[in-house]
């Protein structure tokens, strides 16, 4: 059995952003609109007049101050208020793959690594592009790679668990080395005309490369000590979106072909759930909550993440153990946890101990236990 190394990450920003101010602007205008169009029907009663959102709302309630989009027009559009992104042919590459191969050639280049060290290429995310074929082998094509792909969804949870498949085909001797990446159009699955959900994804794309530890040359490594998953059926967090749509046609359309969620009974059930997990983790490998120098939590709300840290330390934790990066990026889904992780990571020294953790819908919950190489 080989141990194995995460010796590079990669982070692919788009290069638009929205703020607060501007998605709030865009929310009130069609609210504004649809109670007018609608004043008739209001005043009988028949239907609800919708309320306006606010900036301090939305950053009180979950630590979201902009994000990142793929398109900005469109979403911004209050006769849209959805991404723009034409659908391109069969022979050019799929914006999930242009935004893989972009922050897999980072990850790449920290690793120290060419294509012909890869073996194998997992693309897990919470959206994929199309059923088939395998976004993982159109970016294995893309960027020159021999050996396999395959993608996987477990949601804001997918870069965890596939960081650990990465682990186990290391660890098997399938492959030298992987590369894991996470392409994320969050605002594809946003329903921009829900006044409690309006604000909370953003765009983006990470890349991991995990290798066998006696092969790793790169100075970003960090040894993978171990991996723990959780899975638990919820409803709380759904989208019903799926090729069986267009065999119900009463359903095409409907708020549930998006996110939707219950965020209230996800706080109150995912915050212990990952505390409990993450402690039980630690100290199955005989290591204690007090000597891990950072957690890479998963970036969607500010609030869950502060509480998980309290639970976990049995104090607030301060800035530099619990970086947060989703008051600039949004929850990103699977792409947050490696955000965070790419960008609060060389200032920690040789031996420091660091925990890698998502969560969200299924639920799913993943931990990453990592120790910097000297």
């Amino acid at each position: 059995m080989h141990k194995a190394v995460i010796s590079g990450t990669g982070l692919y920003t788009p290069a638009n952003s929205i703020s607060n101010d501007e998605l709030v602007a865009s929310f009130n205008a069609y609210v504004q609109q649809f109670n007018v169009d609608n004043a008739a029907a209001i005043e009988r009663g028949e239907i609800e007049a919708l309320t306006e959102s606010n900036s301090a709302f939305i950053e009180k309630a979950s630590g979201i101050k902009s994000r990142y989009v793929m398109d900005k027009a469109g979403i911004l559009d209050p006769q849209r208020m959805t991404p723009r992104l034409p659908q391109r042919s069969n022979e050019e590459w799929g914006i999930l793959c242009e935004m893989s191969v972009a922050a897999a050639k980072q990850a790449l280049e920290r690793a120290g690594r060419t294509v012909a060290d890869i073996d194998g290429v997992i693309v897990a995310c919470s959206n994929l592009e199309r059923a088939y074929p395998a976004v993982a082998i159109e970016v294995q094509a893309a960027l020159g790679i021999d050996g396999w792909g395959y993608d996987m969804n477990v949601a804001c949870s997918s870069a965890t668990f596939g960081i650990q498949a990465a682990n186990n085909a290391i660890a098997t001797g399938q492959a030298r080395a992987v590369l894991m990446v996470n392409p994320e159009i969050c605002t594809g699955h946003l329903n921009f005309r829900d006044r409690d959900s309006h604000f909370i994804f953003g765009d983006g794309a990470t890349a991991v490369i995990i290798e066998r530890a006696d092969q790793a040359t790169s100075p970003h490594q960090w040894d993978i000590l171990g991996t723990k998953l959780l899975t638990q059926f919820s409803n709380n967090i759904r989208n019903n979106f799926g090729f069986l749509n267009r065999a119900a046609e009463e359903g095409i359309g409907a708020k549930d072909k998006l996110f939707v969620q219950e965020g209230r009974k996800v706080f109150k059930d995912v915050c212990p759930m990952v505390a409990e997990l993450i402690g039980a983790h630690l100290a199955e490998n005989q290591l204690n909550v007090g000597d891990v120098k950072r957690f890479w939590l998963h970036q969607a709300n500010l609030n869950m993440n502060l509480l998980i840290a309290r639970k976990l330390l049995g104090r607030d934790a301060e800035a530099h153990e619990a970086p947060v990066i989703l008051d600039t990026y949004a929850n990103t889904s699977s792409a947050g946890s490696v955000i965070a992780f790419h960008k609060n990571q060389d200032d920690l020294p040789a031996g420091s101990l660091g925990v890698l953790s998502s969560f969200g819908a299924g639920y799913s919950i993943g931990s990453v236990i990592l120790r910097r190489k000297g």
